[in-house]
């Protein structure tokens, strides 16, 4: 007999009776395929930054980050987030989360430098790879692991959590001709590219961000590099001086970082700590696809405005800034070993991926500039 036609079976009152009582042990959650957290702790977290205080796209990334977090978690992990300068001085930030002063911040490695050499690597390097490469190694090619094996001595743990892209070559207050304009020049840059200005002549000076407007428009420094057009208008830089120099042979693809307090982490269930790996994924997405908008538009504004002189590097001095580069990194690998073993790291995996890069970043950058011709 066909299934459909054959007498179904009446419910009687016992049979509603036993489905009702094993409902009634069911909650929503079971019901509909989610698992119940086994741990319902709550948890209220501090999170500071080292950009100044609204700071477009940095500001709306780490308020997305933990808005994220608190919707995934429902509301079992709350973030309060400061910004630089408002809990902590800016540049404090990872000796805050070293010690346990705050749970979380969100930065750049290169401001660690003094603490922690290797570290620069994790942001950027002269002349090194772009966005794309740095996720590569870090992701896959094993450059996480290094970074969080050089920042465990301090509690530490990094998370990547966002990426400007290439960098601008700064704003100078005298056109830059010659490497001999270098000579003596005295310019905020932080990181490998201080490191390889002042090999090539230059002083390189540490400052954050909220002082250098002032700087460059008093004369105590003569240039400055920040980030990209988007920002460095908000900066007013470009009332503070008249050239604005690429491309950012410093940072062409500078990579964030969230740093969290190794306790704190420890404490938190398996759960919240997946959401807090994702959430922070999530916002290097949008960091980085915001800036790449928000950069593309700026720059065509100022072009348009007519105020600076928007310049390229002479080709000698990139040539010269990119031959002192090894020579700076060899200097840095001698002093702290360490940073040679990054280094060697980093130069291995770029390496292997030079065959791949030649058929097609490479070649695809070559044909699009022949046909924009």
């Amino acid at each position: 007999m066909d299934p459909l036609l054959r007498p179904q079976r009446r419910m009687t009152p016992a049979y509603l009776v036993m489905i009702a009582v094993f409902l009634s042990g069911c909650s929503d959650d079971e019901l509909s395929g989610t698992a119940v957290p086994q741990d319902d702790r709550r948890f209220n977290w501090k999170m500071v930054t080292s950009v100044p205080p609204n700071l477009p796209v940095n500001r709306e990334t780490v308020q997305k980050f933990a808005e994220d977090v608190d919707i995934m978690s429902r509301g079992r992990l709350k973030i309060k987030v400061f910004e630089g300068g408002e809990l902590i001085p800016s540049l404090q930030a990872f000796d805050a989360v070293s010690q346990g002063s705050v749970e979380l911040a969100h930065s750049v490695s290169y401001y660690w430098a003094g603490k922690v050499p290797a570290a620069q690597f994790m942001a950027a390097v002269p002349f090194g790879m772009k966005s794309n490469g740095m996720l590569a190694w870090l992701y896959g090619g094993g450059g996480l692991d290094l970074w969080r094996e050089i920042y465990a001595p301090f509690g530490v743990i990094p998370f990547p959590m966002g990426n400007t892209g290439m960098q601008m070559g700064g704003w100078f207050n005298k056109k830059i001709e010659s490497i001999d304009d270098i000579q003596g020049l005295k310019m905020r840059i932080p990181g490998l590219g201080g490191k390889v200005l002042a090999k090539a002549g230059g002083n390189p000076v540490l400052m954050s961000g909220a002082e250098i407007y002032t700087a460059l428009e008093r004369g105590t420094i003569d240039a400055t590099e920040w980030i990209g057009p988007l920002h460095d208008v908000r900066f007013g830089l470009d009332r503070a001086a008249k050239y604005y120099y690429y491309p950012g042979w410093h940072e062409p693809g500078t990579q964030l970082e969230l740093i969290v307090n190794a306790r704190a982490w420890a404490e938190l269930p398996a759960d919240l700590q997946r959401i807090v790996e994702n959430a922070a994924a999530g916002a290097a997405l949008y960091m980085y696809a915001h800036m790449e908008v928000g950069n593309a538009r700026a720059i065509r504004a100022l072009n348009e405005s007519n105020r600076v002189e928007i310049l390229e590097f002479p080709p000698d001095v990139i040539d010269k800034l990119a031959d002192v580069t090894a020579e700076a990194l060899a200097v840095e690998a001698a002093k702290d070993a360490s940073f040679a073993k990054v280094l060697a790291a980093y130069e291995s995996f770029r390496e292997g991926q030079r065959d791949w890069e030649a058929v097609t970043e490479r070649a695809y950058r070559n044909a699009y500039d022949n046909e924009l011709k």
